[in-house]
């Protein structure tokens, strides 16, 4: 089987580093020449929780050559129509591409490139892209192992091929398959709007958030809010980190209720409590970041079913306006959330 990773950041290099380091061949695959040139020459490196190093193939997006049977797609998703539009050429009629980008890009990678060629899915663990091939695994070594990916077939069927994909994510670390693909979606819609948005709004890391208890009160609005907005679609959530975060909701919002809420919160985040956003990682490279499609996703979704995401809005604001300023580290943004 021909396999590739395109978009080889944070979450690529992990993926690609593991695969290769256990003899399963994977071409890395990649739009920023800096970064395959530095893959070309001295391989992948993992540091953190685990420490590996390994080479691969690396090649520029624009130079590819082969057909691939099976694609990891990792790029940013405002990219995907440039990206998939490149990669047609270097697919046949069974080709597989695995989307495990953030959001819920299954339909839009679809229009591309055929629904009978997409499948798509969660990750589970979080890494900091330190340098051109060079990546810090930032969650604990046992989030990995045992919630590294969930995936799934756009019509919840669990065929062959979707089995045939798991059992190669499985050489990175935990990895099941489900018949329930949008509540894969949501529910990592729900951590990334939670912890991805604060740590991007705020500069922080996940576990800066949860430590700061005006943080947290965003966090259980933020959860509630996207719990809501997926319930109103008809969408049913899916346990992840082996937490049912539908628990997460709330009834009354009192300050007894969102207290309550906070062992799940820990339980299940404490883990990556060193991981930065994705999101942060691109505003410190002064690049655009995928808010539209995380918490703006649960705000628009929200206008379109009449459900009030006044937390979710406000996370969109701030990082837009970050982006627009160049900003980073603005713990003072927190004071826009109880005005």
């Amino acid at each position: 089987m021909k396999i590739g990773i395109v978009g080889v950041g944070a979450i690529g290099t992990v993926l690609g580093t593991l695969l290769n380091s256990k003899g399963i061949e994977v071409d890395l695959i990649d739009g920023f020449k800096e970064n395959v040139i530095a893959m070309q020459k001295n391989g992948t490196e993992i540091r953190g929780s685990i420490q590996v190093k390994t080479h691969g193939h690396a090649y520029y997006l624009d130079d590819l050559t082969d057909k691939y049977d099976l694609l990891f797609l990792l790029t940013k998703q405002f990219d995907n129509k440039e990206v998939l539009n490149k990669l047609l050429p270097h697919l046949h009629s069974t080709s597989i591409i695995c989307t495990l980008q953030n959001g819920a890009p299954e339909e839009s990678v679809a229009e591309i490139i055929g629904k009978d060629r997409t499948i798509g899915g969660a990750v589970g663990f979080g890494a900091t892209w330190i340098k051109p091939g060079v990546t810090e695994l930032t969650s604990k070594k046992k989030a990995l192992e045992e919630f590294a990916f969930e995936i799934g077939e756009m019509n919840g069927e669990v065929t062959e091929r979707i089995k045939a994909v798991n059992a190669i994510l499985q050489n990175v670390g935990g990895s099941e398959v489900s018949n329930n693909l949008l509540g894969i979606r949501w529910s990592k819609i729900l951590m990334n709007a939670t912890f991805s948005g604060m740590s991007a709004a705020l500069g922080c890391t996940f576990g800066e958030v949860l430590d700061d208890p005006r943080g947290y009160w965003c966090l259980a609005h933020l959860a509630d809010e996207t719990i809501k907005v997926a319930y109103a679609q008809g969408i049913d959530l899916v346990k992840m980190q082996d937490q049912d975060l539908g628990l997460l909701e709330l009834n009354d919002r009192t300050p007894k209720e969102i207290l309550s809420k906070f062992p799940y919160f820990k339980k299940t985040w404490d883990q990556h409590r060193d991981t930065k956003a994705s999101m942060l990682q691109d505003l410190e490279k002064g690049r655009t970041t995928e808010i539209n499609h995380i918490n703006g996703v649960v705000s628009n979704k929200g206008k379109e079913h009449g459900i009030a995401t006044p937390y979710n809005d406000m996370v969109v604001k701030i990082v837009k306006a970050k982006e627009k300023n160049k900003e980073i580290k603005t713990l003072h943004y927190i004071d826009e959330f109880f005005k």
